[in-house]
């Protein structure tokens, strides 16, 4: 055998080898999930849902922002970003989504995202905090991920959570939460930049 064709075979046995590789270094690459439209683009317009959400919950009106309801500021990822409100009659908003991949049990998850107040909101000014749900089933609210404090700062601040899931999970809900649980005042919390879910450990 000459050695352009002992050349050749190594090359071959190399990109077999290679071909072997690629499925599980490609599978420790997958993220989790992406989520769509995760900075809430759409044209500024009040009692809209943004492209990619869909709502659960009846009286839920999101809003795209900025430019409704004299909120204006500046969005931190893209042209626009999402406001949700607690109101004083009990009733709150949320907006949800299904995920382009499972999320399964007992597996650590980390979602980041910007979070915001306005105190220009129409009247709807108070602090409020943000849950996010999650479910096999859509608009389920299975079981909580995420609770934050009262979003009390009116610029945005960067958000990291992190969450292990007691069941496969599908769908998420974003949702408006009064900070005592019963949603009594008028409240709004602002979204923006929501990352990708990627497990525990991995960029």
């Amino acid at each position: 055998m000459n050695i352009s064709a002992q050349m050749i075979q190594i090359r071959l046995l190399l990109l077999v080898l290679v071909a072997l590789a690629l499925p599980p270094m490609m599978h420790a690459q997958i993220a989790a999930s992406r989520v769509l439209n995760a900075s809430f683009e759409g044209e500024p317009r009040d009692a809209t849902v943004p492209r990619g959400w869909y709502i659960c919950k009846e009286g839920t009106t999101p809003d795209i922002l900025p430019g409704p309801w004299g909120v204006y500021l500046e969005p931190v990822d893209g042209d626009t970003y999402v406001g949700l409100i607690t109101r004083e009659n009990g009733t709150w908003e949320s907006i949800g989504q299904r995920l382009t991949e499972t999320l399964v049990p007992d597996e650590c998850y980390v979602l980041s995202m910007y979070l915001a107040r306005s105190n220009t909101y129409m009247g709807f000014n108070n602090p409020i905090k943000l849950r996010i749900w999650g479910a096999g089933k859509k608009c389920e609210r299975a079981q909580l991920l995420v609770e934050t404090e009262r979003i009390e700062d009116t610029e945005w601040t960067y958000h990291n959570f992190q969450f292990s899931p007691e069941s496969k999970i599908d769908y998420l809900i974003i949702e408006a939460f009064h900070k005592d649980g019963f949603f009594s005042y008028r409240g709004n919390v602002l979204i923006d930049g929501l990352s990708a879910i990627r497990r525990c450990g991995r960029s």
